[in-house]
């Protein structure tokens, strides 16, 4: 039995979705439903790359969704990638989290920096520096990731990253080492987060530079193994750079430019939930077409009628309708200098959609019963890909808690002494 179409997470009349909005998540989710979700349990079995999933969203141009129109991309703005990445997220988590990682590459140097302050001279050279990379990606097909994390404060924004770029004749050469670092070994470029070397002072969050390393420069090695819990297909192995001499061209942002996003632009890291999103529907879906006897590949059993099953498949409603009110709310709500209550709204929707898309994926399992834990069916990985959502850096869900907590009590510059 083949499923019928999948109703969107996000209904366009309800929640008055764009034109845009409304043909991106179409596409998406017809796609996801036809080409990821069949292909989905060979990443997470393997722990292997989709390159085939790449290959397939450069031909439906998917790789350039972020890329402004007048530079040959479809232009989506912050909210409709984030519909668009929900809807990917629920047929393949890890093709969702990792096309996020390279779609950033483009978000934050489109659309986002159209709203940061430059001079016009600066701006002008950012334009035609981003065009390139635009290019590769368009033309080419070419595969941008973005490592973040170095095991350290730096990822959560408390520090300097400790990978430095110290400038030289013609453009810098990197230092560092980058883990977690998701799409390692498979991407053509890494977006790497570094903080420029000066030989007069230490190492400053305002120095931090913003490169493409190409992934075949002499220094770049990937170390490592890759077998995690969940993500699997992400392949976040280490990444390592030694004496690796990049051009000034590739600079993805001017220098000084991603300390300015980080400060003003805050949902640019957000941009995780979606994947989680995209999770949380698909243990839902799973539940109702399991109790409902209509999921392909299992027996036509009904198991609807049982009273628990229906409590349970109406708390998860309920649990899904405030999950998704919260987050639409909040990435409706993204764009330049957010007021404190958008902030924290932010914070409080990566909050509830990290965890309670492993709450619901739970409850999924519990209701559906021990055959519904089989790897021939999708529940169980969509219950260990939903798991890993609360540790991800720069908002873990401790880090939400934390920065709530504090800035629900105490305004910009107050003390207790």
């Amino acid at each position: 039995m083949e499923r019928a179409p999948d109703a969107p997470i996000f209904d366009p009349a309800a929640f008055r979705l764009t034109e845009q909005e409304a043909e991106l998540t179409a596409r998406a989710r017809e796609f996801g439903q036809k080409v990821l979700a069949p292909r989905a349990a060979r990443w997470d079995r393997e722990a292997s790359f989709p390159t085939e999933n790449y290959q397939d969203m450069h031909r439906e141009g998917l790789l350039g969704i972020c890329i402004p129109k007048e530079d040959g991309g479809l232009g989506a703005s912050f909210r409709a990638y984030c519909l668009t990445a929900a809807e990917l997220g629920r047929y393949c988590g890890a093709t969702a989290l990792t096309w996020n990682m390279h779609v950033c590459s483009t978000l934050w140097t489109g659309a986002l920096t159209e709203d940061l302050e430059m001079d016009a001279v600066t701006r002008a050279e950012h334009r035609l520096r981003r065009r390139q990379h635009y290019e590769r990606i368009l033309k080419d097909g070419a595969v941008y990731s973005q490592p973040f994390s170095e095991g350290g404060a730096a990822a959560a924004g408390t520090v300097a990253f400790g990978t430095t770029a110290r400038r030289v004749q013609g453009g810098f050469v990197v230092n560092g080492k980058k883990i977690f670092a998701s799409l390692a070994g498979h991407a053509d470029y890494y977006g790497i987060l570094a903080t420029e070397q000066h030989d007069d002072h230490k190492l400053s969050r305002r120095d931090t530079l913003y490169l493409a390393v190409p992934a075949n420069a002499a220094g770049v090695t990937v170390e490592g193994d890759w077998d995690p819990l969940g993500m699997r297909g992400t392949v976040s192995r280490n990444l390592v750079f030694r004496d690796v001499f990049v051009e000034e061209d590739a600079a993805l942002m001017p220098p000084g430019l991603y300390h300015q996003a980080a400060t003003r632009w805050p949902h640019m890291f957000l941009t995780l939930s979606p994947t989680y999103m995209g999770l949380a529907q698909a243990a839902y879906d799973f539940t109702v077409a399991y109790l409902r006897g209509e999921w392909p590949g299992t027996p036509p059993v009904k198991r609807r009628m049982y009273p628990t099953k229906q409590i349970a498949v109406a708390e998860m409603r309920v649990m899904l309708e405030q999950t998704k009110a919260l987050w639409f709310q909040a990435i409706t709500e993204a764009g330049p200098d957010p007021s404190k209550e958008q902030v924290l709204r932010a914070w409080a929707a990566q909050h509830t959609v990290m965890e309670n898309a492993n709450a619901l994926a739970a409850k999924a399992v519990r209701t559906c019963g021990g055959q519904s834990m089989l790897k021939s069916l999708p529940l169980e990985r969509i219950y260990r890909d939903s798991r890993c959502g609360s540790l991800m850096l720069p908002w873990t869900a401790e880090l939400c808690i934390d920065r709530l907590g504090r800035d629900c009590l105490y305004e910009k510059g107050e003390t207790d002494t």
